[in-house]
């Protein structure tokens, strides 16, 4: 599933609009949803930036890297929801404490404990009804499915599926689409993309731990590192360790 062709439902790519495109553009600050907010940006006229926080370690850092990325593409519309009961459920490292964020294993194909179930459909439901008060025509989500950590939720007929909930439970009269613009690409084909279209990847935050300076040895660090040693490039992103000595 390498390259860069968007998987799309037919009913998805069905759907013509007439008019100003406004977009809902789901950013949770990380360079996925960085670079899907810039290919949102050549798409579109207008663009909403929706943010969710829902006790994850590095909620802060994350919040503020959001609100660079809005001000770097100077969106006026945004919106920061809590998704807190995702914490009180649990079952993640990323919202319990008392489960240890794991050391990274990339050739691992089982899902990892950084796994918030089901939380790209709580992400999906919250911009489908922001997206249908402000008439939006599309939901933007940096969902990955080749090159991630093995998440369910990522997976194309996930968004294939979500698509067809949204076209039932809406308003006959609204035409909102799901784009998944970077889900077949690999994390370094993300990082090219977005170095020609100039995207900020200096103000994302990938890290799962850290809120200062990224740690480099959790498993978003170490797909994000890996990426940038694929693509060529030097992350801009500081790391409390020498990330050159990673060989992920």
């Amino acid at each position: 599933m390498g390259g860069s062709q968007e998987i799309v439902t037919e009913e998805l790519a069905e759907i013509d609009v007439d008019g100003p495109r406004l977009a809902v553009c789901l950013v949770s600050g990380g360079m996925d949803s960085c670079v899907t907010a810039a290919i949102a940006h050549e798409e579109n006229d207008e663009l909403a930036f929706l943010h969710a926080s829902y006790g994850q370690r590095t909620e802060k850092r994350e919040l503020e890297a959001f609100a660079a990325l809005a001000d770097f593409y100077n969106v006026k519309s945004r919106l920061v929801i809590s998704l807190e009961h995702l914490a009180r459920i649990g079952g993640s490292s990323l919202t319990d404490a008392s489960i240890p964020v794991a050391a990274p294993d990339l050739a691992s194909r089982s899902i990892p404990s950084s796994y918030v179930p089901f939380r790209n459909a709580h992400l999906l439901a919250a911009a489908v009804s922001w997206g249908e008060v402000i008439n939006a025509t599309a939901i933007y989500i940096g969902a990955v499915a080749e090159d991630s950590s093995g998440y369910p939720d990522c997976r194309p007929e996930f968004y294939d599926a979500f698509q067809h909930l949204l076209d039932l439970g809406t308003r006959p009269e609204t035409r909102i689409a799901i784009r998944t613009p970077v889900i077949g690409m690999k994390k370094s084909e993300i990082i090219r993309k977005g170095i020609d279209l100039k995207a900020p990847l200096h103000l994302t935050w990938s890290c799962y731990q850290g809120s200062e300076v990224a740690c480099g040895n959790c498993d978003s660090c170490a797909l994000r590192l890996r990426a940038f040693r694929e693509a060529g490039v030097a992350d801009p992103i500081p790391y409390m360790l020498d990330s050159s000595r990673f060989a992920y």
